[in-house]
């Protein structure tokens, strides 16, 4: 693995597979979406044969992790993580450079890595928590029911939060007792593998593994009737891929998937500069491209004019630039696909009649010519049927829908196929809780939004195609693990038996 500080400097990984790390007999190039043609780095690209080794390594290594108590794994992953902060810069570098996000989200990330994997070490002494039912009429035993892991576990991330989002469920995987195999995303591979490592040489050898590739030659890290569970952020039609995947085996499996977010700005809401600042970082935060960011905005009709010279205001000083240029506030978007996409949506509803506004300069430096750059627009009141609001945007665009009733509001955010978040925006705790209670997600902000302001002590998960499972907290410690109970029969009955 190499270590340079020099940011422009190629950046090659490996595989780190039973505590070695490994070469494979072909790479990944991974390709810088703000400069056409440039290459941050190669990942090594494992072989099906590769991945069969990893997966024989967590199975080795299972048997003696899961014996520990979780105050000892935990004692060890803390110490596992020792040294983190000293790489991060150089892993913001080369993270900005693959993902084409601006220099401090991805100093961000691994940030997050960290607070996420502290958060869940602090839950280890609930680990292990068991609970007695004592005999009953008719029952004539005393059971005690515990928890125990659930072996070989896949994490699989995305690209554009890639190190905070494995940090979502792989410390709590650990701690409950399993092993793990991580596969960071192949268009952006680098940074993830290089904090994966590191904390891997720390622990025993076979707990911790990464393995990057085309997804052609990994499909036992979820079909391997070796693999416990696995756990899958991304898109819905990835998650249908793994669901059906590791149904052959019936493997157990966690999907966070794509949303479509509504935010309900109801006709008393606060719309002074520090909430509107956070309404414009829960829709643009990553160039648009974070499940959990705001997709479709519901303004009360009285209050339009007030939102949309609000972001417009905001939109009117971004800066659409290289990552780690300084300055730059909106990165590219991290495909040519999703650029070609976005746009698509903005020339739809424009064709439609809607009002689209875009906003911003598209960067002139020759070098980032025919980079994934676009820019940011606003489309207010469009008709609810284009896909600008039926889909999720993922890119630097966003719908304004007015409504005149508080139903209606409830109604049309919940009007989709997704229900991962939503946001309510209103000066009344009462009407908050009472609005948000009614919205069909997973998590509800008041007069907030987006991953920055995640509670990342609490459950986090998808209802309807947003997904199943959850994540953080001692419920996302539970995930991966099963009930066992254990009944004793009580003397008196054992001896008459």
């Amino acid at each position: 693995m190499t270590s340079t500080t020099d940011t422009a400097a190629p950046v090659t990984t490996g595989l780190y597979i039973g505590g070695r790390e490994r070469r494979a007999g072909q790479t990944l190039e991974i390709a810088d979406p703000g400069k056409p043609g440039a290459v941050v780095g190669h990942a090594a690209a494992a072989s099906a044969d590769d991945v069969d080794d990893a997966v024989a390594a967590a199975k080795a290594a299972f048997p003696a992790w899961a014996a520990l108590t979780a105050e000892q794994r935990a004692d060890t992953m803390r110490a596992a993580l020792e040294g983190i902060a000293e790489h991060r810069d150089e892993d913001a570098a080369v993270l900005s450079r693959e993902n084409g996000k601006i220099r401090m989200e991805a100093w961000v990330d691994s940030l997050v890595f960290e607070i996420r994997w502290n958060l869940a070490l602090a839950l280890a002494a609930e680990v292990d928590a068991t609970k007695v039912l004592p005999p009953a009429p008719g029952i004539p035993v005393s059971t005690t029911v515990a928890y125990q892991p659930l072996g070989v576990v896949t994490v699989i991330v995305p690209f554009n939060w890639p190190i905070a989002i494995l940090a979502a469920s792989l410390p709590h995987a650990l701690l409950a007792g399993n092993t793990a195999i991580v596969k960071p995303p192949p268009t952006a591979p680098l940074a993830t593998t290089r904090v994966v490592q590191r904390i891997a040489e720390k622990l025993p050898p076979g707990v911790l593994n990464v393995v990057t590739g085309k997804d052609a030659d990994m499909s036992a890290l979820i079909s391997s009737p070796d693999v416990a569970k696995v756990c899958f952020t991304g898109s819905v039609a990835g998650g249908k891929r793994i669901m059906e995947m590791a149904s052959k085996a019936l493997t157990r499996v966690t999907l966070e998937l794509g949303g479509n977010d509504a935010a309900v700005i109801l006709a008393d809401a606060i719309l002074d500069d520090t909430h509107l600042d956070r309404l414009y970082a829960a829709i643009f935060d990553t160039t648009g491209q974070i499940c959990m960011n705001a997709k479709r905005i519901y303004v009360h009709r009285s209050r339009l004019d007030e939102v949309v010279d609000g972001l417009a205001a905001r939109l009117e000083r971004a800066v659409i630039g290289y990552g780690l240029n300084e300055g730059t506030t909106m990165g590219p978007l991290h495909s040519p696909a999703q650029k070609e996409f976005v746009a698509g949506l903005i020339e739809e509803a424009t064709a439609a009649g809607a009002d689209v506004r875009e906003y911003g300069t598209l960067p002139e430096d020759p070098e980032l010519r025919g980079g994934n750059f676009l820019r940011p627009a606003l489309v207010i009141d469009p008709d609810p049927s284009l896909r600008v609001v039926t889909e999720e945007q993922f890119g630097p665009v966003i719908p304004l829908l007015p409504f005149d009733t508080e139903d209606e509001a409830v109604e049309a955010a919940n009007a989709t196929w997704a229900g991962l978040c939503g946001s309510v925006w209103t000066a009344d705790p009462a009407t908050a809780n009472r609005v948000g209670a009614r919205l069909v997600c997973g998590y509800v902000w008041v007069n907030d939004h987006g991953a920055t302001r995640l509670d990342l002590r609490a459950p986090f998960g998808g209802m309807k195609q947003s997904g199943m499972g959850r994540e953080q907290g001692i419920e996302g410690v539970r995930a991966f693990q099963d009930t066992r109970s254990i009944a004793h029969l009580q003397p008196e009955d054992a001896a008459g038996s």
